[in-house]
């Protein structure tokens, strides 16, 4: 009997403060859920505006803690009311003057499994994120969830090969990528790099993007979040370039080990011959 999780991804739009936000991701949670949902990931920094087109302190403001902050403990009891696995893009204060982009993880009991920390934080016309995050320090955790391997991979972590290849080598079978990507250059790489990634390492990915165009700043963030399999095709279609929408699609984790029979890149690997790749 074939292994299938049903997952769901979330794009949606800034509704223009906190709480709100909250309340929208909570409904589509209940939404998914009456679905059969059993895993959910929301989108990168999911409850407030993408302020990394600006430089200001003032939204500073919106780190907590995790897990011990009001957000993670919230979802906690949505998770466990619902029986699903929640991955939680937020920002996080662990002390403070140290702040990170990280992701959540809750298992489907509620229980808080742990936390992934953005590894390559960008600077430039945008997204100014070097003003607002510490580079990750966690390394590349998997967490073992009620559904399988779940890991994650935040937005700009998305151009690093090395990173996705490291998951993979981590037992990943679900690898979550929260983002927020405006149009332009990126919409070329958008359906390129998640793709190739899961191809390249042979397991799912579901990619996340924000819609809409925020007051902070001219990024038309442009949706079109999808699920990859482990030959890097599309699970169904791909979301809307404008709306708010979510995304519900059948896994079959059966196909990671079938395509890794298949294509061996695992096995034919030469770690021996990158040393080059840690050294530069």
């Amino acid at each position: 009997m074939s292994k299938n999780v049903k997952a769901a991804i979330l794009q949606t739009a800034w509704t223009g403060d906190q709480e709100s936000m909250i309340e929208v991701h909570e409904k589509y949670v209940a939404e998914a859920a009456a679905q059969g949902t059993q895993v959910m990931c929301f989108q990168e920094l999911f409850y407030g505006p993408y302020f990394c087109q600006v430089q200001d302190a003032q939204y500073y403001s919106y780190a907590e803690a995790i897990p011990d902050g009001p957000t993670t403990k919230r979802f906690q009891e949505i998770a466990a009311k619902y029986g699903m696995v929640l991955v939680l893009p937020m920002y996080e204060k662990e002390q403070e003057g140290l702040l990170y982009n990280t992701a959540a993880v809750i298992d489907a009991d509620g229980t808080y499994l742990g936390k992934y920390r953005k590894i390559h934080i960008p600077q430039v016309k945008g997204f100014w994120e070097k003003f607002y995050f510490r580079p990750g320090n966690l390394g590349y955790p998997v967490f073992n969830t009620a559904v399988g391997k779940v890991a994650v991979n935040i937005c700009y972590d998305r151009h690093f090969p090395e990173g996705w290849r490291m998951l993979g080598l981590n037992g990943a079978e679900i690898v979550f990528n929260p983002s927020a990507t405006s149009r332009g250059l990126s919409a070329y790489l958008w359906q390129l790099e998640q793709t190739s990634s899961a191809a390249a390492n042979m397991y799912f990915v579901g990619a996340i993007n924000r819609v809409g165009v925020e007051d902070l700043g001219e990024n038309d963030f442009y949706g079109t979040s999808y699920f990859a399999n482990p030959r890097g095709q599309f699970v169904g279609d791909v979301a809307s370039d404008q709306n708010a929408e979510l995304v519900i699609r059948n896994l079959d984790l059966d196909l990671i080990a079938e395509v890794r029979d298949q294509w061996a890149f695992y096995r034919d690997r030469r770690p021996d011959m990158y040393g080059k790749i840690a050294e530069a």
